[in-house]
């Protein structure tokens, strides 16, 4: 039997965009810019497309697009 892999369940789930900022900030690289909810709010803005389920953030479908999107507006 197939063990269930709890963390990739938790990366995978939608959750709030308070919940994303606080888990991205916790595992974001050390000296790279945290997040903000207003950050958060510009990203989603600007990359709609990847929000296919409303309001729904997860680690996995929103962490690296976020990182990348970030480095390039860290003066913001």
């Amino acid at each position: 039997m197939k063990k269930r892999d709890i963390q990739k369940e938790l990366n995978e789930a939608g959750t709030t965009i308070e919940i994303f900022m606080a888990s991205y900030n916790k595992s974001a690289p050390e000296g790279f810019p945290i997040s903000s909810i207003k950050l958060l709010k510009k990203f989603k803005e600007e990359r709609s497309a990847i929000f296919k389920n409303g309001d729904d953030w997860s680690i996995d479908k929103h962490r690296k697009h976020f990182m990348d999107w970030l480095h390039s507006h860290r003066d913001e």
